[in-house]
């Protein structure tokens, strides 16, 4: 039997399938327009996370649910290619898998997502074992399946791992597991519906830190992100690249801030390390296509200041 004890991050949520189509610009509803191109490639926050942390090094290993329709096996190809382990990924016979269709901008490289989480059942609290995984010190999660999210959060917690939580969208359920996060890195849409849309990004901060996360840091797209550290406000602009294609850009700075996190960096250097690997990330079509190794960015941060 296989050993576990040399994968560092576990990470439970969504893997999918992403069919990429670039647009000249975004047509009127009842429309019709070209795509300029069309691709594949696999996507899904946590999934993602765990690639990009396996390019930059890390050992991981994927707890999801899929079925073994065609998408299915894509996302088991990716995930192998990879090198993400995918041992106790939950494949159910008959169903279908995540997969989402998204329009990308030709000019600012900005994406419209349409999604379907597909019919494959998802992981249920009795599905998460993390015993396997002796030599674990962060369990990262999406937040897609609540259930399981919160169980595997309580193993965590009683093993001694730090938990981290990719917070897209507050939904139902998302209240009862943001006070067993360590570190939350959520989007201003997450907070939004706990301070209102318009509200500053340190308002959002206080907000979410009440919930009892340790560390929160608030993503905030073209304009960086801000962090809270116990009282602490820090802040971090977003690196200029020539983007093609912002889709997974959230889910790569998950990953990076994670690597960060792991090699005993402070919450500012975690932001900035996260930043720049997002940044780069978005040369390329794709959530992963653009996903850099260690080398790449450390080139990258050397030769540009702090922001």
């Amino acid at each position: 039997m296989r050993s576990f004890e040399d994968i560092e991050v576990v990470g439970l949520g969504q893997a999918c399938i992403d069919y990429l189509g670039r647009v000249p610009f975004y047509p009127r509803e009842d429309g019709k327009l070209e795509l300029l191109d069309l691709q594949s490639q696999c996507g899904g926050p946590a999934s993602t996370a765990l690639v990009t942390l396996s390019r930059l090094g890390v050992k991981t290993s994927f707890l999801g649910s899929i079925s073994d329709d065609p998408i299915g096996v894509e996302i088991v190809k990716g995930l192998r290619a990879d090198q993400v382990d995918h041992s106790f990924l939950k494949i159910t016979p008959g169903h279908t898998s995540h997969f989402a269709f998204i329009a990308v901008s030709k000019e600012s490289g900005d994406r419209t997502v349409f999604w379907h989480r597909g019919s494959a059942p998802p992981l249920r609290a009795e599905d998460v074992d993390l015993s396997p995984f002796t030599g674990a010190k962060v369990l990262h999660l999406d937040g897609l399946m609540i259930e399981a999210s919160i169980e595997a959060a309580k193993q965590a917690r009683a093993r001694g791992l730090k938990v981290v939580l990719d917070a897209g969208t507050l939904r139902e359920g998302s209240l009862d597991l943001v006070p067993r996060i360590d570190v939350l890195i959520a989007s201003a849409r997450f907070a939004a519906p706990l301070v209102g849309e318009h509200a500053a990004a340190q308002k959002a901060l206080e907000a979410l830190s009440r919930l009892g996360p340790k560390e929160v840091v608030v993503t905030l797209g073209v304009k960086g992100s801000v962090g809270w550290n116990k009282g602490e406000i820090l802040k971090q602009g977003a690196f200029p690249v020539d983007a093609v294609d912002t889709t997974g850009a959230g889910d790569v700075y998950h990953g990076a801030y994670i690597y960060a996190l792991l090699k005993g960096s402070d919450m500012k250097a975690c932001m900035r390390f996260a930043s720049a690997t997002a940044a780069l990330k978005c040369r390329a079509i794709g959530a992963r296509a653009g996903i850099p190794k260690i080398g790449e960015v450390t080139r990258f941060l050397d030769s540009h200041p702090e922001i």
